[in-house]
C-alpha cells in the first residue's frame, strides 16, 4: 500500500522527515546564502527545533513541508510544501533548496507536485507563497507556477518586521492552467 504522504516526480521524492534527514537539514539551515530569505542562519540546536517542528506538524496536523530527496543521488536537497503555522497569512506552499542544488528546476518541480497534493489531500481553495521582494529566484518560481503578486503581507512573530509579499492563486486558477 502506498503512503499518500510520499510524492514522486520525475527527479524527486517528497516525503515527511525521518531522523536521517537531520544532517542535511542542519547544513541547509547553517548556509548563509541559502537562508538569506528564509529567516537567517540557524545553529544546529535551533535547526533541530525547526526540524522537530516539521515532524510534529506532520504528526498533529497531517501535513507540513516535505523533505526533498534527489532520486539520482538519494541526497536530502531541501524542504518544500504546505505550511501554515499559527497566525500565517494563508495556506502556503513554500520552498527552499540547498544552494548546491539551486538552479536545476527542483523548486518548481517539487512545489508543483506539493500544490497538487495540498489541493487534493488538504482541500485548500487557495495557495500562497510568502516571498521577500528581493528574492528574485523565488519570484521566478512563483511565476513559473502561475502565481501572481497579491500584494504585501505580514508574517507572525518573530518575523513580523520582515518585508514580505504574498504571491498566489486559487484552486480553480491552478487547475485551469494545468489543463
Amino acid at each position: 500500500m502506498s503512503d499518500h504522504r510520499t510524492i514522486e516526480t520525475p527527479r524527486l521524492i517528497l516525503r515527511p522527515p525521518v531522523l536521517a534527514d537531520f544532517d542535511g537539514f542542519a547544513a541547509f539551515q547553517a548556509d548563509a546564502e541559502t537562508m538569506r530569505f528564509l529567516g537567517g542562519v540557524q545553529p544546529r540546536s535551533l535547526a533541530w527545533r525547526g526540524f522537530m517542528t516539521m515532524a510534529g506538524a506532520w504528526s498533529l496536523q497531517g501535513y507540513a513541508m516535505f523533505c526533498v530527496i534527489e532520486k539520482a543521488s538519494g541526497r536530502w536537497i531541501g524542504r518544500l510544501g504546505p505550511w501554515m503555522p499559527e497566525g500565517w497569512p494563508g495556506t502556503e506552499v513554500g520552498w527552499g533548496i540547498a544552494r548546491e542544488f539551486a538552479g536545476r528546476g527542483y523548486a518548481t518541480e517539487g512545489a508543483s507536485a506539493a500544490i497538487d497534493w495540498a489541493f487534493e489531500h488538504l482541500g485548500w481553495t487557495q495557495v500562497i507563497h510568502t516571498i521577500d521582494p528581493l528574492n528574485v529566484g523565488s519570484r521566478v518560481v512563483a511565476q513559473k507556477l502561475g502565481s501572481r503578486l497579491l500584494g504585501p503581507t505580514r508574517l507572525p512573530a518573530p518575523y513580523e518586521h520582515e518585508n514580505v509579499e504574498a504571491w498566489g492563486q486559487s484552486r480553480e486558477e491552478w487547475f485551469a492552467r494545468r489543463r
